[in-house]
């Protein structure tokens, strides 16, 4: 049997069953298993050990629930609701000030959790009634919680970013730094674009009225809310880039902050702990049994020659290596309607990546690229996994079709900072050529 027959029918296989409802990890394992049985016989099962065993023995993937625990945590501490405050006051006689301060906040719990859900319930549940109740627009309101919230998946320590180092087998610490500047960069953008369009349009974002405006000393008692949240980024974040600590290591200091944070505010309790430990446990089982169905499928594609046809096929194209690489974003933008972002990284990474070193490209700004790629994802209609996390927390009245549309300016913004990047890659590149080793 040839292996372009070979590659046309586990791929069709894999489609079939996504669509039939099986789950991702079943699929993935399965197919890898049933070729594998009928290619090479029983004997070849033992991959199945393999990949188990690879996965479990990378000490790495003990960053991921470290993580997950700390978002867990931060989320029942009261940080994000100290951070409102402080934002209400300082920026809420702005024009649109509420929805450019809720991007703010939604960039520095990215930037303390690095989990998509928990930015954009929060902020959904905190900063979406009170924006509305002041006259906001629906579509400001609604798509700066959606676009702000999906900076999780850029903004260190991101956990989708540990998958994709590991997977490529890139320095997980220059994932991070590399991803640092991009975060930024869209954070940037969607509040130039509110602060721009409601200076214009100021029926969209009104400030808020005179008599609902505090003194400065109250703004200034608000900003205690900052000290946490900042020493937490600073620890974990400042401790990968000087090198005293991995980023399995900072994970554990992550965690350990979550929890001062939490005794700070007086929250932490035994539910606390039980929830966090139960969210992560349910979390990093999935993304651990993904992980291992996917190494599965991709070790039976490889050894039959999968990706070295693709390669091949790819790389005789008569076209720019530019336009290979837009090409490569465009069909991750197509399974992303399909996938979630961990299945979708595992399961094209290891064949887009020999693609991307045979035409020269940085595999770390790739990487990031892929990241922004897959925030984009995360809002774009009709299956981003963010437009049905909002539509969960909204105020009755609101549809999806509201939802849907408040993205759409927010899509394109995050587009132009991934042709940003594109153009002037030291953008990513340049806090990892400067991070201490």
């Amino acid at each position: 049997m040839s292996i372009e027959l070979i590659t046309v029918l586990m791929f069709g296989s894999f489609i079939v069953l996504l669509f039939s409802g099986l789950p991702l990890a079943f699929t993935l394992s399965s197919l890898g298993l049933i070729f594998t049985y009928f290619l090479w016989g029983p004997k070849a099962l033992y991959l199945v050990t393999s990949a188990t065993s690879g996965v479990m023995s990378e000490h790495v993937y003990v960053a991921i629930p470290l993580f997950i625990f700390m978002a867990c945590v931060l989320q029942e501490s009261g940080v994000a609701e100290d951070l409102y405050t402080a934002m209400h006051h300082w920026a809420g006689r702005l024009r649109g000030g509420l929805a450019m301060g809720t991007v703010a906040i939604c960039t520095l719990m990215a930037a303390m959790t690095g989990i998509v859900g928990s930015a954009t319930t929060t902020m959904g549940i905190i900063a979406l009634p009170a924006m509305l109740k002041r006259g906001y627009s629906k579509d400001i309101a609604l798509g700066c919680i959606a676009a702000g919230g999906t900076l999780g998946i850029l903004i260190p320590p991101s956990v989708i970013t540990i998958v994709y180092a590991q997977v490529a087998e890139e320095s997980v610490g220059k994932m991070f730094m590399g991803s640092v500047l991009p975060g930024l960069l869209l954070s940037t953008l969607y509040i130039l674009y509110i602060g721009v369009r409601c200076f214009f349009q100021p029926e969209l974002g009104p400030p808020l009225p005179q008599e609902d405006r505090v003194s400065w000393r109250k703004k200034m008692a608000s900003l205690k809310g900052l000290i946490l949240p900042t020493i937490l980024i600073i620890m974990v974040l400042g401790s990968i880039y000087t090198g005293m600590a991995t980023p399995t290591e900072a994970a554990g200091v992550g965690a350990a902050g979550a929890i001062l944070c939490a005794i700070v505010h007086r929250r932490f309790n035994w539910q606390v702990i039980r929830s966090g430990c139960y969210t992560t446990l349910r979390l990093s089982s999935m993304i651990v049994w993904i992980t291992i169905a996917a190494k599965i499928f991709v070790y039976t594609f490889t050894a039959i020659g999968g990706v070295q046809l693709i390669k091949d096929m790819v790389i005789a194209l008569p076209v720019d290596r530019w336009l290979v690489l837009i090409g490569i974003m465009l069909s991750s933008v197509f399974t992303g309607m399909f996938l979630d972002e961990i299945g979708e990284i595992l399961l094209s990474i290891p064949i887009f990546l020999p693609i991307i070193k045979s035409l020269g490209f940085n595999t770390i700004w790739f990487g990031v690229l892929y990241l922004i790629n897959a925030q984009m994802d995360y809002i774009t209609p009709p299956f981003g996994y963010t437009l049905f996390y909002l539509k969960g927390v909204v105020p009755e009245g609101i549809t999806m079709g509201d939802v849907y549309r408040s993205v759409i300016p927010f899509v394109l913004l995050q587009a132009l900072g991934m042709a940003l990047c594109m153009i002037f890659p030291q953008i990513i590149l340049w806090l990892p050529s400067i991070m201490v080793k």
